[in-house]
């Protein structure tokens, strides 16, 4: 980090005229500026509002590879940071920039930080934003664990079943829901109970339209089909809602064998014996011929 001369002379008077701006870049391009100064201030081509109310907690710089982290604290009233938008996940992940700003000659700054936003909480229509240095990068996992479930995506590249294939995609419309998470639809009924099950809803219409649902349970009974997705916040449902499905996959060897006929794109370890065979004893009924343990 280099200190421009003119922001060097202006922090070392007796009164100074510094503020800290924060320029945040969602995932999807969207570029929004904020600042604890009290007026809007302009530059490096972003205009940084003071509406949201900004504050920072106490910032740290560790050595070694721990993460740093700094909280960034702010009302929800700024019209570019809606509830419905961190609720839906839009600014998971999102870029942070923190600049330390001369408020009296914008073009004095200099850029303190980047890091990213990890845990977001929201109360009392306020939220805390967790800023998570680069490091946080390093505690990723890198590499394969050894596992006899599958650690690919059903669909992509490494596992390779194709899910736009009529036997594992349908659509259907919400006609009512007794929770907001327990959807009764319409459109599911040729498949079996169950078929859906981890699988995926995203939304054609609707206020949630576009967003994608994790699928709990799908059951197909006498009354009718019922979905169940993962509770989350966000829009509210109603009914005519409509929607796209993909199958789901526990991740189990027999379940990519039977459902999908993918068992030789299996991306885990079936065969691995587990604990009770690796710690047991070797008996005289036993039979250690070399076979696999799951067929």
């Amino acid at each position: 980090m280099t200190m421009p001369a003119a922001l060097t002379d202006r922090l070392g008077r007796a009164v100074t005229s510094i503020c800290h701006c924060w320029r945040l870049t969602r995932a999807d391009g969207a570029v929004s500026g904020f600042t604890d100064h009290d007026r809007p201030l302009v530059f490096d081509g972003t205009m940084f509002e003071p509406e949201a109310g900004f504050a920072a907690s106490e910032a740290r710089s560790s050595l070694g590879l721990a993460v740093d982290t700094v909280d960034v604290e702010g009302a929800l009233s700024s019209e570019r940071i809606r509830d419905s938008d961190i609720a839906a996940g839009l600014y998971d992940n999102a870029k942070v920039e923190t600049f330390l700003v001369n408020w009296m000659a914008p073009e004095q700054f200099v850029l303190l930080r980047t890091a990213s936003i990890g845990k977001i909480t929201r109360s009392d229509q306020r939220f805390v934003a967790e800023l998570e240095s680069a490091t946080h990068a390093l505690d990723q996992p890198r590499g394969r664990y050894v596992n006899r479930a599958c650690d690919a995506e059903l669909g992509d590249a490494r596992c390779g079943v194709m899910l736009n294939q009529a036997q594992f995609s349908g659509s259907g419309k919400v006609t009512a829901f007794s929770e907001p998470d327990m959807l009764s639809v319409s459109g599911l009924g040729s498949f079996k109970s169950g078929w859906f099950t981890h699988g995926t809803l995203t939304w054609t219409t609707g206020p949630r339209s576009g967003r994608g649902e994790r699928i709990v349970a799908h059951r197909r009974e006498a009354s009718g089909v019922t979905v169940i997705i993962a509770p989350n916040a966000g829009a509210a449902i109603t009914a005519g809602d409509a929607f796209s499905v993909r199958a789901g996959c526990d991740k189990s060897f027999s379940t990519c064998k039977a459902k999908f006929a993918n068992a030789l794109n299996f991306r885990g370890f079936p065969h691995l014996p587990g604990n009770d065979a690796g710690y047991s004893y070797v008996t005289e009924g036993g039979v250690f011929d070399g076979r696999p343990i799951v067929p």
